[in-house]
């Protein structure tokens, strides 16, 4: 693991961090362990952001180098096939809230961590979610939010689910910077991540994708 690549991420130097993985994957590391380096580095700044040291354009700024380093080291085609996949995700930023730099973070370190992963995009309507899971049969739904107001929307889309009659069949995990154990009893989700890993664990423990 290189410290330097971390240092690089955090302090948000892009063309640094890009160079370094390169780098790095042409030296032999493996490409999915630059990644996961990528994603301690984006656990680093989100901490800042919930500590009041960082702010939102940091954590973008953070999302898009993160994306730019997939893109490069990351072979095309990468994800796991349907027979070798731990699980399936439908994942979305729900409706009311456009933000999806942790998203999108949280649904790449799923792929590469071999979950078969449907991105929904952002400001999605709870009708969308339904579709998606009658189309898929997932195993999981992610409801991503990072605005407040985004806790009624994640309450309407986890009814629009039971509604469908499918709230049975999935397990809703939530997840974005405001959220914690009384938004998700709130919203009534099976469970909430704090940050990436949170929400890799989380994954692999109601898949038994961690055994």
């Amino acid at each position: 693991m290189s410290q330097e690549l971390t240092d690089a991420i955090v302090n948000l130097r892009m063309d640094d961090a890009v160079t370094l993985a390169q780098r790095m994957v042409a030296d032999g590391a493996d490409p999915l362990a630059v990644i996961a380096e990528s994603g301690e580095a984006m656990r680093v700044i989100g901490r800042r952001f919930a500590d009041g040291e960082a702010f939102i354009p940091e954590l973008i700024m953070g999302g898009e180098i993160m994306k730019a380093i997939s893109q490069e080291v990351m072979p095309q085609g990468g994800g796991p096939d349907t027979e070798s996949s731990k699980g399936t995700v439908v994942i979305g930023t729900v409706h009311g809230d456009i933000h999806d730099i942790g998203k999108d973070i949280v649904a790449l370190m799923l792929q590469i961590s071999g979950y078969t992963v449907h991105d929904l995009g952002t400001d999605v309507p709870v009708e969308d979610f339904v579709t998606a899971i009658k189309e898929h049969d997932p195993d999981i739904v992610g409801l991503s939010g990072l605005l407040t107001l985004a806790f009624d929307a994640m309450k309407s889309t986890v009814d629009g689910i039971a509604a469908a009659g499918r709230r049975d069949t999935v397990r809703i995990m939530i997840g974005g910077a405001p959220v914690d154990e009384n938004v998700r009893a709130y919203t009534g989700a099976d469970g909430w991540g704090g940050d990436v890993g949170a929400a890799i664990k989380l994954a692999d423990e109601w898949t038994d994708g961690g055994a």
